[in-house]
């Protein structure tokens, strides 16, 4: 994995600062060494207004980076802050950089509190440096307590409410049929936690949409759409759960591209015919977004504009498509972990707190099972410097024998670790060194 070129990682959070008077920093990052995928930047901090000096989010990103190379075999106290000084001359800029353990992500990790200022402050910064390493310090020794008490903290998934939710019917028969309800929410974990839900009365919409949000987090679900009556709502490229009428006519379509450009793959519901269909895994999804981008970019390069496109050139031509003919496939693979929940759950009472309770612990189990996926990856893989080859080893080791249950947690587990499933799955679907560098050139 050392050797080859990561996937991309999310975007990465950043935010503005309003700062008073003239501001020397350039900017403050908080970045983590990941055991599969090497440094990762969490948090970009930037003071808000004019810069005589800037720099890109990917300059930052990569000064960020820097700061955590050599560090995956750092051996030191719990507690123990070390400091790092660069100075830049290629990049114009000095860092100063705080290296600390912190639970991030259910997991100890080694982090890096890291201020940029550009090199021509480096006389006005040295005589405070002992002043800024000090105030520094005692906020990385604030931020690991908060990290430990509220990062990934699965304790808010009890806060959650399950009504006006299918899980809060006396019986699954009031609502649906056992199986249907059964592989929504399996599906819906295998792409992610990413659905489609669609029909043509928006009460029995919104009723699976809040069912499959359940199963979200709290950001996650800010990220996720009810329908509306009479609205134009249609398809965004990004959300995490949205449900979409049918017209007037008892039909709809998606459009191909949006769909495809979605950061992970999607589960399409129709609960007018009580149908679930899903798109191919992580590494097929990037696989075959990449290979619509490329003939996109290959297209437009022949082109003056995008409007002089020959529709025939590019793959996949049509711009829209019926589910049940294209990339959305039927749900081929059973499950225990979800099976059992929903048999469990109905013995409850509803109206009461048990079923948001054991509805908590079900999550809680989950992603404890991909944490231990994920540890289990870096041993095997002697944390990324080696293939995986073991998967037969690994699903009877943590009992996930059925490919449903494997697939559901390696989908959770790919949020907390982005490009897993290309690490495990996805040699053959890497683009060649050639192929990616022309992508990147456009």
């Amino acid at each position: 994995m050392s050797s080859g070129c990561p996937p991309q990682s999310p975007a990465v959070e950043k935010t503005e600062v309003a700062v008073e008077g003239e501001c020397p920093l350039l900017a403050a990052t908080f970045a983590y060494w990941d055991n599969i995928l090497g440094p990762r930047v969490h948090h970009i901090w930037a003071p808000k207004g004019d810069q005589l000096m800037y720099l890109s989010d990917g300059e930052v990103t990569f000064l960020a980076n820097h700061t955590l190379n050599g560090e995956i075999l750092r051996s030191a106290e719990c507690g123990a802050v070390d400091v790092k000084f660069f100075v830049l001359a290629e990049k114009g800029v000095i860092i100063v950089s705080l290296i600390f353990d912190g639970e991030l992500k259910g997991d100890k990790n080694t982090c890096a509190l890291s201020v940029i200022l550009p090199q021509t402050e480096l006389a006005f910064y040295l005589p405070l440096h002992a002043v800024c390493v000090e105030r520094l310090k005692h906020v990385i020794r604030k931020g690991r307590i908060w990290m430990q008490k509220v990062c990934w903290d699965s304790s808010a998934l009890h806060s959650q409410q399950i009504k006006d939710t299918l899980l809060n019917d006396d019986d699954i028969g009031d609502s649906c049929h056992e199986g249907f309800l059964h592989k929504a929410i399996s599906s819906h974990l295998q792409t992610c936690g990413c659905s489609i839900v669609v029909g043509s009365n928006p009460e029995k919409v919104n009723k699976i949409v809040r069912t499959l949000c359940l199963f979200l987090t709290p950001a996650e679900r800010k990220c996720s759409r009810l329908c509306r009556a009479n609205s134009s709502f249609k398809y965004d490229t990004g959300l995490f759960v949205q449900g979409l009428l049918k017209d007037s006519t008892g039909s709809f379509v998606l459009p191909f591209r949006q769909v495809l450009y979605s950061p992970y793959p999607t589960t399409h519901i129709d609960v007018d015919i009580n149908t679930v269909k899903q798109m191919p895994p992580c590494h097929e999804h990037t696989f075959n977004q990449r290979r619509y981008m490329r003939s996109e970019l290959n297209a437009l390069w022949k082109t003056d504009s995008e409007e002089d496109i020959p529709p025939e050139t590019v793959i996949h031509t049509d711009e829209t498509f019926t589910p049940d003919l294209n990339i959305f496939q039927d749900v081929m693979h059973n499950d225990t972990l979800v099976k059992s929940f929903i048999e469990e759950v109905f013995m409850l009472k509803p109206g009461l707190s048990l079923r948001s309770t054991y509805l908590a612990q079900f999550l809680l189990l989950l992603h404890r099972k991909a944490l231990t996926l994920l540890k289990y990856i870096e041993d095997e893989t002697q944390k990324g410097k080696k293939p995986f080859r073991s998967l037969r080893n690994l699903k009877t080791d943590l009992d996930l024998k059925l490919e449903g249950d494997l697939n559901i947690i390696m989908a959770l587990a790919e949020k907390l670790r982005a490009g897993l499933h290309s690490f495990v799955f996805g040699k053959p679907f890497y683009t060649s060194v050639q192929e990616r560098d022309a992508l990147m050139s456009f």
